[in-house]
């Protein structure tokens, strides 16, 4: 082998070298943006503070908007009022009434089902933000709710 070709196939297998590793460079160079949560909850909730942290928590970008009327911002979000908990909130085009896991938001926003959005109405014990210790690890079953554009629902994932 002359040094001329080894030479050449140096320098290919260090072109591919550099070429095997271009994705991963471009996905570090570019930072995932986190989904961003617009959420409307009274100044003085403290489990929708605990379900921002929850969400915040589970990489979701929140904004909250303190309102003490939640009717004007469920209503404009799509969210039958039958549906009602403590909390509303928009992400990606879609409503979601109170305590939702994130991970059934992000279930919804990769599904991207034809729906107002998901709702766990009242405020069930065990859900994320009612949870905390002061709940004493007491567990309620839930269902969270698939709700469509008719006003009916469906169960979206139950929580036993």
């Amino acid at each position: 082998m002359t040094t001329e070709s080894v030479g050449a196939d140096s320098r290919r297998r260090t072109i591919l070298a550099a070429l095997a590793l271009l994705p991963a460079a471009a996905w570090a160079a570019s930072p995932q943006s986190a989904t961003t949560v617009k959420v409307w909850k009274s100044p003085t909730c403290g489990c929708c503070k605990d379900w921002v942290a929850h969400l915040q928590s589970n990489g979701f970008d929140v904004t909250t908007y303190e309102v003490d009327d939640l009717t004007a911002a469920r209503s404009k979000a799509g969210m039958p009022d039958r549906y009602a908990s403590c909390h509303t909130a928009v992400v990606e085009g879609y409503a979601l009434e109170g305590h939702v896991p994130a991970r059934e938001i992000r279930r919804l926003l990769r599904e991207r089902p034809t729906a107002v959005g998901l709702a766990v109405p009242g405020m069930p014990l065990g859900s994320p933000g009612m949870d905390g210790p002061e709940y004493g690890g007491r567990r309620t079953p839930y269902d969270v709710l698939l709700v469509m554009g008719d006003g009916r629902a469906r169960v979206f994932q139950a929580y036993p």
